[in-house]
């Protein structure tokens, strides 16, 4: 199955590196949208299909955190499953993303097939 794929993450250079990394991983993307922020990433979500968001915490603008509070609110959004790509490692901060509904999170710097073994755990669960 084609996967719809939203990166949000202010950082050019990382959103660059993911896409690279799932492209390389051969993940089946339909389409693979991008978002500095999750102000933007709400736009593109509000606009387009999209199956799978990944999605940094610390952003300007509306965090990672923000962005999942918005799409849990919201009956449509909140179907939709949410990685969480962070530094980040602490067990609190993994917890409460978990809590606000995202279904996997991946520690950067990540090894690619740490990444790609995540994406695909959470797209079976999400079938």
């Amino acid at each position: 199955m084609s996967t719809h794929l939203l990166v949000v993450d202010d950082s050019p250079a990382m959103r660059k590196m993911i896409t690279r990394v799932i492209e390389m991983s051969g993940f089946e993307l339909a389409s693979l949208d991008q978002a500095s922020d999750g102000a933007e990433a709400l736009g593109i979500l509000r606009q387009k299909q999209v199956d799978l968001v990944l999605t940094d915490i610390n952003m300007p603008r509306m965090t990672g955190e923000e962005l999942l509070r918005e799409m849990s609110g919201d009956g449509v959004l909140k179907k939709i499953p949410v990685v969480v790509i962070s530094t980040d490692a602490t067990d609190a901060r993994m917890h409460q993303m978990m809590e606000l509904g995202a279904r996997g999170y991946v520690v950067k710097p990540f090894q690619p097939a740490s990444l790609r073994n995540e994406l695909e755990r959470v797209m079976e669960i999400a079938q």
